[in-house]
C-alpha cells in the first residue's frame, strides 16, 4: 500500500465517508497536520515521530479540555486507521487526554418551561426579513422538544418530508449523513400539515423558509430562543448550562425516559429504540443526554420502594 502521508489521509478520509460520515472537521484539522508535515519535511507515514505530534499538538492551542481532546481524537483515529491496514507498525501518538472538568449539566425544560417558550414564540412579530416568525419558530422549536431533533434536521426539513398519511418525518442527512422516519402524534401532525398547507409548494422546496427559496439557517432559530429565555427570565441552578435551543433535544430525552418511569415501564427496554428515534449510533450516544432530574430521583426512588418493600416486610419482627 502507498505510505504516502497525503495519499493516506485521503484514503482514509474516503473510507470514513463510504461509512456514511462527512468527516469534514476532521477533514480541516488532518488539512493543518499535513501543512505541519510538510512544513517539517515529513511525507510519508513511517517519518511520523512522537515529538513530532507532540509538537503538532503544542502548535494547536484549546484552551478548552474537550477542544483539545477532540484534536488528539482526530489524530489517533487516523493513526491506528493506518495501523489496521498495514500501513504502520504502530502508532506514534502519545493519547494524553485533559479532563473536562469545568462541565456543566445540561438546562431541562419541563413541560410547564417548554409551553411559556413555545407560546412566546408563537407571538413573535414579523419583520421585513421574517414574514411568519411566529409560526416558523414555534414549528421548530416544538419539533426539537415534541420529536427530539437537532435543530439543523428542523430547519432543513422539506415538504416532500412530511407524510400526513402515516404521521412521519423523513429526517435527511443528519449527523454522520443517516437518514430517518420520525412517527409522530396527531398534534404534530396537524401543526406540520399547517406548514405544508401554507407553502403549497414543491416537494423539494423548504418547509421552514423566509425568503421563500432557502431554508432557515439554524443559527437563527438558536439566537431568537436565546433571547427568549433571557426575557422569560428562567432560574439556572448552579452548575447548570445556560438554556440554549439544543437545550430542547436533551429535554425530550430526559422526558421520555420520565414518562417511562411513571408508566411502570423498563427504561432499559427502550433504549435501543430511543437511541434510534434520536438518530444515535448506539445508546451510549443517548446517554449523554439522560440527566438526573428531581422528577426522576423522584420516579425511581418510589420504584426501589415498591421493589424493596416485600423484603423490608419479611425483615420487619
Amino acid at each position: 500500500m502507498n505510505d504516502n502521508l497525503t495519499a493516506a489521509v485521503g484514503d482514509f478520509l474516503a473510507h470514513k465517508r463510504a461509512l456514511g460520515r462527512k468527516y469534514v472537521t476532521e477533514e480541516a484539522t488532518l488539512g493543518l497536520f499535513l501543512d505541519f508535515a510538510g512544513e517539517h519535511g515529513i511525507a510519508a507515514l513511517d517519518e511520523l515521530t512522537t515529538p513530532l505530534l507532540d509538537t503538532f499538538v503544542a502548535s494547536r492551542p484549546r484552551n478548552r479540555a474537550r477542544s483539545f481532546n477532540h484534536l488528539v481524537g482526530i489524530l489517533g483515529c487516523f493513526l491506528d486507521w493506518a495501523v489496521i491496514q498495514g500501513r504502520l507498525a504502530a502508532s506514534p501518538l502519545r493519547r494524553i487526554h485533559r479532563r473536562e472538568t469545568d462541565e456543566r449539566l445540561p438546562f431541562i425544560f419541563d413541560p410547564v418551561g417548554a409551553r411559556r417558550v413555545l407560546d412566546a414564540a408563537a407571538a413573535l412579530a414579523d419583520n421585513p426579513r421574517g414574514k411568519g416568525r411566529g409560526s416558523t419558530h414555534h414549528a421548530i422549536f416544538a419539533l426539537c422538544y415534541g420529536l427530539g431533533l437537532r435543530a439543523g434536521e428542523a430547519c432543513g426539513l422539506r415538504i416532500g418530508d412530511v407524510d400526513t398519511d402515516r404521521q412521519l418525518l423523513v429526517v435527511r442527512g443528519g449527523k454522520f449523513g443517516k437518514s430517518r422516519l420520525v412517527p409522530h402524534g396527531p398534534r404534530m401532525g396537524e401543526l406540520l400539515a399547517l406548514h405544508v398547507e401554507h407553502r403549497s409548494g414543491r416537494d423539494e422546496d423548504p418547509l421552514f423558509t423566509f425568503d421563500g427559496q432557502r431554508c432557515v439557517n439554524p443559527s437563527t432559530p438558536s439566537q431568537v430562543f436565546h433571547r427568549l429565555v433571557v426575557e422569560l427570565g428562567f432560574p439556572v441552578p448552579t452548575g447548570v448550562c445556560t438554556p440554549h435551543l439544543h437545550s430542547l433535544r436533551h429535554s425530550f430525552a430526559v422526558g421520555c425516559l420520565l414518562r417511562w418511569y411513571r408508566e411502570g415501564v423498563d427504561p432499559a427496554s427502550r433504549l435501543y429504540r430511543l437511541s434510534t428515534f434520536m438518530g444515535h449510533v448506539s445508546p451510549l450516544s443517548t446517554a449523554v443526554y439522560l440527566r438526573i432530574t428531581p422528577q426522576l430521583l423522584a420516579e425511581g426512588a418510589s420504584r426501589f420502594e415498591s421493589f424493596a418493600e416485600p423484603a423490608w416486610s419479611e425483615a420487619t419482627p
